[in-house]
């Protein structure tokens, strides 16, 4: 009898240990994900800032402007779960904005700007940010989807309604070419 009570409490002990690793995995997870969404926010709110000092500079340049406008907008729009949907609007704005960023190229007075100048290296460092959020955030899926998936965890993942997360990547090969800009 003391054999089988002992048996209970360690199997009752397993559980509660493989659940509150599921726990733990999960609120990692959406942690990670809060962390792209401050940074997406960063990004967004930078962005009307350099498009009205790109605008001062390049005028005629107004249907990219227009589309990096749009873009942000179409990607603020996302509800904040769908990480497919997010993923894919965030590639093409990061498209979009990486052909405002070589106007500058084309604009010596615009490269020379300050503001310019500051908004840019605002920007790229965000993007660095940006890079290591969706890592930590991909790195936090990885480890819920291995526990949601793996025996026995899955069992307890199963009854508790863990679920697997989608990965925050780029799923379409266009998003990964590099921008060209032609006038």
């Amino acid at each position: 009898m003391y054999i089988a009570l002992g048996v209970i409490v360690l199997v009752a002990l397993y559980l509660i240990f493989v659940y509150n690793g599921l726990v733990r995995a999960r609120q990692m997870a959406e942690e990670a994900w809060s962390g792209i969404d401050v940074q997406l926010k960063r990004r967004a709110d930078l962005i009307p800032n350099l498009i009205e000092t790109v605008k001062g500079y390049a005028a005629h340049e107004k249907t990219t402007l227009e589309e990096v406008v749009e873009l942000r907008n179409k990607a603020q729009a996302v509800p904040s779960g769908d990480v497919a949907g997010r993923a894919q609007a965030e590639g093409l704005l990061g498209q979009a904005l990486g052909r405002v960023i070589a106007l500058a190229e084309a604009y010596p007075d615009l490269k020379a700007n300050q503001n310019f100048a500051e908004l840019q290296a605002s920007l790229e460092t965000m993007e660095g940010e940006l890079q290591m959020a969706r890592r930590y955030y991909n790195g936090a899926a990885r480890d819920l989807n291995v526990k949601v998936e793996s025996f026995p965890s899955n069992l307890v993942a199963g009854q508790f309604g863990f679920a697997k997360r989608e990965y925050f990547e780029i799923t379409n090969e266009a998003d990964r070419a590099v921008p060209t800009v032609k006038f």
